[in-house]
């Protein structure tokens, strides 16, 4: 689970009491962090009862670029639960190896909003998130413990592109038609064949892009609908709920795996993709099993 989603688990809440930023102790929780900035952070904690007001401190402002609100913000992250007795770490992407990206907005609580505005790239920011910053709980759920994190931030996601944007190949897969309309607007998949489809990977280019090439361990944007192979069913499509889909690449099915590496951001591929590197065996919401998947995936954005 994405280490973030312990501070989703706040909430946001503009009530949140925001700290200074400075010197040591500016946010007044009495946290200390030591450690460069590159590295997996060592925190200790005052003793007695844990903040009941949330608060950020810059421990390093870093020399970078500055981030804004609204920017897509790549850090890596080290979170602890500050419950006054263990104050046990949860979990850091300093030992997944994985940093993680936030968007600077109206979704996180306050406290990091006005926090991650006030660090640069290659900074530092402890950031304490107490009760304040949650919710209204109902009174039968037991409050969430004071929660810290110290965020090291590694640079900023690029903005990813509207729609693919390229020259047109003339590619096609046999059975499978699309039709792309130009511009912004989504293109139209369809998979009503009598074709049998391949057992292997196919993977062909419609648009082709002039952005970097997608690398295997890379973090995507990408719009797509998915079909299935034969049936024309739609089972998935994030033009239709209006927003781009983001991932890491090795999150995904190994159709997607094998069949983005390499591809230029900007293109626009179709991919049919056989069970064994799909769902196999397994049926999912709205995919029997055994079905062979059909996407034309347009890829937005890759870092």
């Amino acid at each position: 689970m994405p280490l973030i989603l312990f501070a989703a688990a706040c909430g946001s809440d503009d009530s949140a009491s925001t700290g200074a930023s400075g010197g040591p102790g500016a946010s007044g929780s009495g946290v200390k962090v030591t450690g460069n900035v590159g590295g997996k952070p060592t925190v200790t904690f005052p003793s007695g009862t844990p903040a009941t007001k949330s608060s950020y401190e810059v421990i390093q402002p870093g020399a970078g670029n500055g981030i804004k609100s609204g920017d897509r913000v790549i850090v890596n992250l080290t979170v602890y639960n500050w419950d006054g007795k263990g104050n046990a770490v949860q979990g850091s992407s300093y030992d997944t190896k994985r940093p993680e990206t936030i968007a600077v907005n109206e979704q996180i609580p306050q406290v990091l909003q006005e926090g991650f505005t006030k660090v640069k790239h290659g900074g530092r920011l402890l950031a304490v998130l107490a009760s304040d910053s949650a919710p209204q709980q109902q009174a039968t759920a037991p409050a969430e413990p004071t929660k810290v994190f110290v965020f090291d931030v590694v640079g900023t996601a690029p903005a990813p592109l509207k729609a693919a944007a390229g020259k047109e190949t003339g590619e096609s897969i046999k059975g499978v038609k699309v039709e792309s309309p130009g511009g912004e607007k989504p293109p139209t998949l369809s998979t009503k064949t009598k074709d049998k489809p391949s057992d292997k990977l196919v993977v062909k280019t419609l648009i082709q892009g002039t952005g970097p090439k997608v690398q295997p361990g890379q973090t995507l944007t990408v719009n797509y609908t998915g079909k299935i192979w034969g049936t024309d069913k739609q089972f998935d499509s994030s033009w239709e709920r209006g927003q781009p889909a983001e991932f890491p690449l090795g999150n995904v099915i190994q159709g997607w795996q094998q069949g983005l590496a390499g591809v230029p951001v900007g293109s626009r591929v179709v991919m049919s993709i056989p069970p064994a590197l799909g769902y196999g065996d397994q049926a999912q919401q709205g995919i029997p099993a055994k079905s062979t998947l059909v996407f034309v995936v347009d890829v937005l954005a890759a870092y």
